[in-house]
């Protein structure tokens, strides 16, 4: 009787076993499938859309409108969205033919040695140095508002060609008297005085610069050649 029991208990217990491997499986199998059609999908991404500054009414309609399209403008470039602009060759010798060469070219070396950042541009910090190197130190609000009163594209800082803009207004008496930019051009040391301009046409004095060039360049190499010619004499005689 022993042992004829042993065996049956062993058989039970395999098939409940069994049973219960096959109804787990079968409930694991439901709840994948009813996790998968609960689960929400995944939406298609859609590119944000930059609402439009919308115009006020009535007399600052304009000037609003303008505003928001300087701000929307200054984000955009900020986020990298903004398509470049193209920019057109500066040639400061036919924009500013009020100047000389002589002159342009000492603006040009006065823009290069207190742009020390080397990028082109004369920001903040660094015309703060040029005007304590020239003697009139600013506040830091006289320093942005110098730069506004000549910054054209808005980027709070100065190019080649709004630090000539500068030099341009003193020139023509535009400038207030106790002004910063006034002091930045008075101190620099380069005459921008127009006395005298109307006795020569800017067409001929150009011309009449570009000659004096050509002609100084030439003298030099003539020079150059009778050096090397003295040399060469020098040489033969020692080697005859």
């Amino acid at each position: 009787m022993s042992g004829s029991i042993l065996p049956e208990s062993l058989s039970e217990q395999r098939a409940s076993l069994s049973m219960a491997s096959d109804e787990l499986a079968k409930k694991l199998q439901s709840r994948l499938a009813a996790t998968q059609e609960t689960e929400p999908r995944p939406e298609p991404e859609h590119s944000p859309v930059r609402p439009k500054p919308q115009e006020a009414d009535g007399a600052c309609g304009d000037s609003s409108s303008e505003l928001s399209a300087i701000l929307t403008r200054r984000q955009d470039i900020n986020e990298g969205n903004a398509a470049p602009r193209l920019t057109r060759v500066f040639n400061p010798y036919t924009e500013f033919k009020e100047f000389s060469r002589k002159q342009i070219k000492d603006m040009e070396m006065m823009f290069k040695r207190y742009d020390t950042g080397k990028d082109g541009f004369i920001d903040l910090m660094e015309l703060k140095l040029m005007m304590e190197k020239l003697g009139a130190p600013q506040t830091h609000l006289g320093l942005k508002n110098m730069i506004k009163e000549v910054d054209e594209d808005f980027d709070g800082k100065l190019s080649f060609r709004e630090f000539l803009l500068i030099f341009r207004r003193a020139a023509a008496g535009e400038l207030q008297e106790e002004s910063g930019l006034m002091a930045l051009a008075r101190l620099s040391e380069i005459n921008v005085s127009t006395e005298g301009m109307q006795a020569l046409s800017l067409g001929s004095k150009f011309e009449a610069e570009i000659r004096e060039e050509k002609e100084e360049r030439k003298r030099q190499e003539e020079e150059k050649k009778e050096r090397q010619a003295a040399f060469k004499q020098l040489q033969s005689t020692f080697c005859s």
